[in-house]
């Protein structure tokens, strides 16, 4: 249940391989993940589709110098910078990549196979041209940070009010999920990225994920539809930051190349 965009996986260790810090091979891993496979459609050069491998290959010799992450969702176009096109594409995916160094953007198209339990999924990264403008939305590290504390205090009082925290078996595999992947200390973010970046996205997916357990786990206390509706907008402004918070994480590796 913890939120980890394909985005934010193909930014980051495309990031860390575009930086020199990461072989082709750990990163396209890395970026694939648990996929079956994923491919790069509409590479400037190329007449079909192509492997990661020398998808991250050509987008280097473009001038891709790094990678962002979006993750925009009705209303909050957080991380685009358009054009429209581009723009609705992601929206509809709720997750996008801009490049940075080429007018360049990849939005996921995901497609899943096979039985229950045995589904393969594949993934397309489609290359749109993007308008080189600064990211609608984004806060820096320390601001993310900021917002994150105070998110966590009211998602947390929220769901207590409603009594939808931490309920049900649902929600305790979801939170011991949680704690033991951050004692296992798992690897969050690709190497190059700073120790806040890291922080910040832990906190992120915790904020995260206390907003999926309140949408997902049944009405709780909030039995009447006001009360459903209530909770409902109390949550919106919490999920918001979470978003701003991880893209904030993700673009980090990049914003302090830029800054120096």
């Amino acid at each position: 249940m913890l939120f980890e965009p394909r985005s934010g996986r193909l930014a980051a260790w495309g990031n860390a391989l575009l930086a020199g810090l990461v072989s082709p091979d750990e990163a396209v891993l890395s970026i694939v993940g648990e996929d079956a496979v994923h491919r790069v459609e509409g590479l400037p050069g190329e007449t079909g589709p192509v492997g990661l491998t020398l998808a991250l290959g050509r987008l280097r010799a473009l001038g891709v110098t790094g990678l962002r992450v979006a993750l925009p969702a009705p209303g909050h176009p957080l991380g685009l910078s358009g054009p429209p096109e581009f723009n609705a594409r992601a929206l509809e995916a709720e997750e996008a990549v801009v490049a940075v160094g080429a007018a360049l953007g990849l939005v996921p198209e995901v497609s899943e196979v096979g039985p229950a339990g045995d589904v393969h999924v594949s993934v397309t990264w489609r290359v749109l041209p993007v308008r080189e403008a600064p990211p609608a939305d984004v806060p820096s590290l320390s601001e993310a940070e900021r917002e994150l504390a105070e998110a966590l205090r009211e998602a947390t009082e929220v769901l207590t009010r409603l009594d939808v925290a931490g309920s049900g078996p649902v929600a305790e595999a979801a939170l011991s999920a949680y704690r033991a992947r951050a004692e296992a200390g798992r690897e969050a973010l690709a190497p190059g990225y700073p120790a806040r970046a890291v922080r910040v996205l832990a906190l992120a997916q915790r904020v995260d994920l206390m907003v999926s357990l309140a949408h997902e786990n049944g009405h709780g206390g909030a039995v009447a539809a006001s009360e459903m509706a209530a909770r409902a907008e109390a949550l919106r402004p919490v999920e918001r930051v979470a978003r701003r918070a991880l893209v904030a994480a993700y673009n980090s590796a990049v914003e302090a190349r830029e800054r120096g």
